[in-house]
């Protein structure tokens, strides 16, 4: 994080921003330092842990970054999956395909527990993909087979609580 973290003193049109926070700690515990902070999250491309959360819609995580969120705020998460380059981790995590179906009847009722209106969702094609700005995504839109599918919801409901008030982790 410390390369990336010195860009924030750059002009603001060169990608600076004065008013960024970096923060080195699990979604499933979050300092309450956080509470109501945040105006956008987002989460491109997670692994592991992380992953497996978002793409299940786990309560607790959903409820954190909830917590995590201003009245108003944006939650954009962008999960992209090969069926045959990442099979071990999908295997690992218990995940299956990201489907319109899973999404519609699953995914997005769950996010709609935690707080979270999706007003956006679906799938994008690697030609679409250049107007994600990560590192990540231009090394995945040569040639995969990846399947990206995006989320975007906006926080909604009773504000940021405590974690004591939110859940357990």
């Amino acid at each position: 994080m410390e390369k990336v973290s010195e860009k924030i003193h750059r002009k603001p049109e060169k990608g600076g921003a004065a008013n960024i926070l970096f923060i080195q700690a699990a979604v499933e515990d979050l300092p309450s330092e956080l509470d109501g902070v945040a105006d956008v999250i987002h989460a491109h491309f997670p692994w592991g842990s992380l992953l497996r959360a978002l793409a299940l819609g786990d309560e607790a995580v959903l409820r954190n970054l909830r917590r995590a969120c201003a009245p108003g705020a944006w939650l954009e998460v962008v999960i992209a999956l090969d069926p045959e380059r990442d099979h071990a981790e999908i295997e690992r995590l218990g995940l299956s395909p990201l489907s319109l179906e899973f999404l519609e009847t699953t995914l997005i009722p769950r996010y709609r527990a935690a707080d979270f209106e999706v007003v956006e969702y679906g799938s994008l094609p690697p030609s679409e993909w250049p107007q994600l700005q990560t590192s990540w995504a231009k090394r995945l839109r040569g040639g995969t087979a990846r399947q990206l599918s995006f989320l975007i919801a906006r926080a909604v409901g009773g504000g940021a609580v405590s974690v004591s008030q939110c859940c357990e982790t």
